[in-house]
């Protein structure tokens, strides 16, 4: 069995299912907070909704992670209003001054993942561009230590995160349906203040904001998964601030989440025939399947039996359908984590399910020690404000049938998933966002024929929202979410040049 550590430390940046809808709202400034001067220093270890852990290890060759907050309008509609800390970390530039050329800004997904914990994970996958840049990220508001949206306790999570969310009855509907309205009235109950002022038109303001306090006159960014949402939202309200700007593992900003969810369906299916593939196509034995299909097969039957009887898991826990199929989706999000899904399934035919589990936990944000970020409350928090349509369960039963076909192993797990935001205390924002962002400079965009979380289909789309002459597509024949930290150089060279030198790569590149 590997090292669960080993396992956690590979898992830090994978991103959840993101959601694809924002709204728009004015675009007032409050002077005052553009004018203050940020206090950086050492960082802190990580809060409990970050993820809890130990302060970022020293950067490569010296220097440190610095981390100071951000003090942004609690409601962007009122700026002169009450403030939110935002919380903010960076890396100073490695290279000569006279070459720096501004802040570099990370946002990693979700929505709800703390940039302040992911970027120095990664930060040495980001040393040549740190050559010219600071590289900053941050906490988005909801998120971590940046007024943190809380729903339930530790103990309520591990219970919540058991139940099932595939139901096969009226019963077990009403069940999940009980249990989806308790968990948000408790995020009700708990975050009453900060839940109308998440959207991620709110984090696009932030973001504004940030760049002024931090000196660039244009904002340079790279944003990866749900961070493509938020990137087209800020390009849409502010074209004109755009510098050079990545996005990486793109979301499709013209569907709406029944839409996204489908997609998904059929990207995870299509992440999980090549996870299959490649596992039968090796010259030495497949340990969990003889074929493709006889790979595929052999995982259906064992979600089926752990739905009559679940296996041991981590104790005192037990390796639930659910659990079992929230760990598959996560081993599915990069290529590097196919041995470990290889071994859980291994272990959960011989009835220990505890490598299963530590990916679905993984997910879910739950630490070794039973503590929970605030990862899932973010998440939820972000994407129903974001999200205007609300669904019944009678619709997920009517669309059923087209999501088994899509994926008959997370079909119905995606399917059930539309009814998140059903009772959600503030109304959904938009459709779909509106990204288009005419005058903005040049955007690259990144897109992985393999993505399962963000399918390849939506770079296209969000080159084309964004409008003539902005968005810049680039094609990566890869597997898992996202290309630039593949380390493919074909990616990585091409990414570089533009963030680093201004080399817009030719429309229509492909990389393998």
């Amino acid at each position: 069995m590997p090292n669960p550590s080993r396992i956690r430390a590979a898992l830090t940046a994978a991103v959840l299912l993101p959601s694809l809808l924002v709204g728009c709202g004015d675009g007032s400034r409050n002077e005052d907070l553009t004018a203050q001067k940020l206090d950086w220093k050492d960082c802190p270890a990580p809060s409990q909704a970050e993820g809890g852990g130990t302060s970022p290890s020293p950067l490569p060759g010296g220097g440190s992670w610095q981390c100071a907050t951000l003090k942004a309008p609690l409601n962007w509609s009122d700026p002169k209003g009450d403030t939110i800390g935002l919380a903010l970390i960076r890396a100073r530039a490695s290279g000569p001054a006279s070459k720096r050329i501004g802040s570099l800004v990370f946002n990693f997904g979700g929505p709800g993942g703390s940039g302040v914990t992911t970027l120095p994970a990664f930060g040495e996958d980001y040393a040549t561009l740190r050559t010219r840049y600071d590289l900053v990220s941050f906490d988005p508001r909801g998120v971590g230590r940046s007024a943190p949206v809380e729903c339930k306790s530790d103990a309520q999570l591990d219970v919540f995160f058991q139940q099932d969310a595939t139901p096969d009855n009226s019963a077990e509907r009403t069940q999940l349906l009980d249990r989806t309205r308790n968990f948000n009235a408790a995020c009700e109950k708990n975050s009453k203040k900060i839940l109308p002022h998440v959207r991620t038109t709110d984090a696009a303001r932030d973001m504004d904001l940030m760049r002024q306090v931090l000196g660039d006159s244009k904002l340079h960014y790279f944003g990866i998964s749900y961070g493509t949402e938020l990137g087209g939202v800020y390009a849409h309200l502010f074209p004109k601030n755009v510098g050079r700007a990545v996005f990486d593992a793109v979301v499709d900003p013209t569907q709406n989440p029944e839409q996204s969810s489908l997609a998904q369906a059929k990207g995870f299916q299509l992440a999980l025939g090549n996870f299959a593939e490649d596992c039968t196509s090796k010259t030495t034995e497949c340990p969990i399947g003889n074929t493709p299909q006889d790979v595929k097969d052999r995982i259906a039957k064992l979600l089926a039996d752990l739905e009559k009887k679940p296996i041991p898991g981590i104790f005192p826990r037990e390796l639930t359908q659910t659990a079992a199929t929230n760990g598959i989706a996560q081993s599915l999000y990069s290529k590097d984590f196919w041995e470990y899904l290889t071994e859980g399934l291994q272990d959960a035919y011989d009835g220990d399910g505890k490598i299963l589990m530590l990916l679905s936990d993984s997910m879910n944000g739950r630490s070794e020690n039973g503590e929970y970020s605030n990862i899932m409350s973010a998440n939820v928090a972000i994407n129903c404000s974001d999200e205007k349509p609300r669904y019944s369960a009678g619709f997920v039963q009517q669309r059923l049938p087209e999501f088994r076909a899509a994926s008959p192993l997370f079909g119905d797990y995606l399917a059930w998933g539309m009814v998140t935001c059903t009772d959600w205390a503030v109304p959904g924002a938009a459709d779909h966002p509106d990204v288009s962002a005419p005058g903005s400079a040049p955007i690259l965009v990144v897109g992985n024929t393999g993505d399962p979380a963000t399918p390849f289909e939506g770079a296209r789309k969000m080159v084309e929202a964004l409008g003539k002459g902005v968005g810049v597509e680039l094609t990566y024949k890869g597997q898992g979410h996202g290309a630039y930290d593949s380390k493919n150089k074909c990616v990585q060279s091409a990414v570089n040049g533009y963030l680093l030198d201004g080399k817009v790569p030719a429309a229509g590149t492909v990389c393998s």
